[in-house]
């Protein structure tokens, strides 16, 4: 089992910033990526940006240049900095360990945490 505490969401202007935090606990060896989804009103969850446990970045063409995903192995932390946000940006932020174990791949979710960018 892998447990995911996210924090770092809030309420920003449009051009501002925020930072997202990611810590996971639990069977953390078996981590093989983490990543960042988001989920709109209405619309479906979308990838944001992952990072694989060799430090392989990916980000949805929209955010790249926007958003820097990294990790902290010490800490067992991942985080987006997100810049320049704007109101399309507004979503529910998921963080996702994906875990192989048993030559299965399983997906592990947070709570989410609120973004909202206002006008």
């Amino acid at each position: 089992q892998v447990q995911l505490v996210e924090s770092g969401g809030g309420l920003v202007q449009a051009g501002g910033s925020l930072r997202l935090s990611c810590a996971a606990s639990g069977s953390i060896f078996s981590i093989i990526a983490m990543g960042w989804y988001r989920q709109a009103p209405g619309k479906q969850r979308e990838l944001v940006a992952a990072i694989t446990k060799a430090g392989t970045t990916n980000y949805a063409h929209s955010e790249k240049g926007r958003f820097t995903i990294s990790r902290d192995n010490a800490k067992n932390t991942v985080y987006l900095e997100m810049n320049n946000l704007k109101p399309e940006d507004t979503a529910v932020y998921y963080c996702n360990a994906r875990v192989l174990r048993s030559q299965n791949v399983y997906d592990y979710w947070g709570q989410g945490t609120q973004v909202t960018v206002s006008s």
